[in-house]
C-alpha cells in the first residue's frame, strides 16, 4: 500500500468556514456583491479574503418562531455547503429566511438551498 494523499478534499465543516463575529456579518451585509433570492430564503455574498469559503446564518425567532424549525434550516444549510464548499471560490454568505417556512416540507427547502449554492457556484 502506498501512503499517497488523496487528490479529494474532506467535506467537513470546520469552524473556519463559519462567519463568526458580528463585524463579519456586517461586512456581508452592509456591501453585498450578489442578493440571491428563493421564494422563503434570501443569500447575501461578498467575496472574502480567506482561503476557503465562509457561510453565516440570520435566522430569527419573528420569521421562524420555533427552535426545532429554526436548527433544521441551520442544519440544512450547513449540509449543504458542506458537501459544496470545494465548489465554491472565497465568499462569504450570508443566509436570511425572508418569510416564513410553514407552508413548506424539507424537500422544498433543501432545493431552494441548493439553487442558491448553484448561482453561487456558478457565477
Amino acid at each position: 500500500m502506498s501512503n499517497t494523499v488523496s487528490a479529494t478534499p474532506t467535506a467537513r465543516f470546520t469552524k473556519e468556514q463559519r462567519l463568526l463575529t458580528p463585524a463579519a456579518f456586517r461586512e456581508v451585509f452592509d456591501a453585498p456583491e450578489r442578493k440571491l433570492h428563493q421564494s422563503h430564503l434570501m443569500a447575501f455574498v461578498r467575496a472574502n479574503t480567506e482561503e476557503k469559503p465562509r457561510v453565516g446564518m440570520a435566522i430569527t425567532k419573528r420569521k421562524v418562531p420555533t427552535a426545532v424549525a429554526r436548527n433544521l434550516i441551520k442544519r440544512q444549510i450547513r449540509e449543504q455547503f458542506r458537501t459544496k464548499a470545494f465548489n465554491i471560490e472565497n465568499k462569504d454568505i450570508v443566509f436570511i429566511v425572508k418569510k416564513s417556512i410553514k407552508d413548506i416540507d424539507k424537500k422544498e427547502l433543501k432545493n431552494q438551498i441548493n439553487n442558491i449554492f448553484k448561482k453561487i457556484e456558478n457565477k
